[in-house]
């Protein structure tokens, strides 16, 4: 039996070693370069938008829209980046003033008035300045926000000015009676105005489900799936659109058989951002299903309701939240909305508009944002 040569063998081997670790990284190489360019094809094919941000300098959210004096004024929310973990709660939306925005017609240049309302300006605040709404009425124009108090409950603040772009000046105490989050303001053709307002979760509204506050109340309303649903709140406003008149009542959303939806019917019950606007004599509510990201809609003959669920008319946008405002412009209507396509975080996010269409039914055509 021949011995082979030992230093051969041993060069041989580490060649080979050495060959097999280059092939491996080659191939290594080639996997990484498939799998980055399936990420870039993926990161590609998933963000992929409807419509642009309407303003990038700055973190937009929960866009209230209006036609004010000829021109589209747009009051949302303002994200900033509080370093706070995300929670349940909300804490990471720990926004702490308003911007007010124009625009003379959509797709026309957006202009920024500035700060309209800061936090340490409002007497009774705590902190957490979350999506506001503003209403003109008796030649003032009212901005309507949530914001905690100093015992950290949400309750509806209100602050006034005499032009639409502000500043406002903030009253020193909130509304009475008032609580939770997403106020919503619609006046109707008569004149009388009402708002509509409630948020589960970090918005609160399940701590108020038997009529009084409970800090220690559950995420939902307590209740069992197979019970109604926690309903969104309605009260109409005084004639100086500082107080409520009269009691908050429930706003009933029910199926086509006349039954409440229910607490475990997530893709079609209420959990937050609601919205008012009147199409062909027709009452239209529309709000978010939360924890499935459905913006919904359903209708009725007056403002309080019961409104019949009609379905949903967009999809779920990319983040966490969904939340909206609807208005007729120029003969057109337009939905203005919200997802996180400059910062891919759910508390980073940036305002949109695209158009909103009802069919010759009366439905709304679905939108996929």
């Amino acid at each position: 039996m021949i011995q082979p040569n030992a230093k051969f063998h041993s060069a041989t081997v580490k060649t080979i070693g050495l060959c097999a670790v280059l092939s491996l990284a080659a191939c290594g190489e080639k996997k990484q370069e498939k799998a980055e360019e399936a990420e870039t094809t993926t990161t590609k094919e998933t963000k992929t938008y409807l419509s642009e941000p309407l303003v990038s300098d700055l973190y937009t959210a929960d866009p209230s829209a209006h036609v004010f004096e000829g021109k589209i004024y747009i009051y949302p929310s303002h994200d900033i980046d509080a370093g706070v973990k995300e929670n349940d709660n909300g804490d990471h939306f720990a926004m702490k003033d308003y911007h007010i925005f124009s625009m003379d017609s959509i797709g026309g240049k957006v202009t920024d008035h500035g700060v309209a309302l800061d936090v340490k300006d409002i007497p009774w605040a705590g902190r957490q300045l979350w999506a506001p709404d503003v209403a003109f009425k008796n030649g003032t124009y009212y901005l309507y926000f949530p914001l905690k108090d100093k015992n950290d409950v949400f309750r509806m603040g209100v602050a006034t000015s005499k032009s639409p772009a502000g500043p406002f000046k903030a009253e020193k105490e909130p509304i009475a009676g008032s609580y939770s989050i997403d106020p919503a303001v619609f006046t109707d053709d008569n004149g009388e105005s009402y708002m509509y307002f409630g948020g589960i979760w970090g918005g609160q509204l399940q701590r108020w489900a038997t009529g009084k506050y409970d800090a220690n109340g559950s995420k939902t309303d307590g209740q069992d799936d197979t019970k109604p649903a926690l309903s969104c709140k309605v009260a109409k406003m005084s004639k100086d659109m500082l107080h409520f008149d009269g009691a908050v009542k429930d706003v009933v959303i029910v199926d086509k058989e006349g039954n409440q939806l229910l607490t475990g019917d997530h893709d079609r019950r209420f959990f937050e951002g609601s919205w008012v606007h009147k199409f062909n004599g027709k009452y239209y509510f529309s709000y978010s299903t939360g924890d499935t990201h459905y913006l919904a809609y359903a209708t009725g003959d007056n403002p309080y309701g019961p409104f019949t669920y009609q379905g949903t008319f967009m999809d779920p946008v990319q983040g966490w939240t969904t939340h909206h405002s609807i208005v007729e412009i120029k003969g057109k209507w337009y939905i203005f909305y919200h997802d996180t396509q400059l910062s891919g975080k759910t508390h980073l996010r940036n305002i949109k508009v695209t158009e909103l269409k009802h069919s010759a039914d009366g439905s709304i055509e679905l939108i996929k944002p």
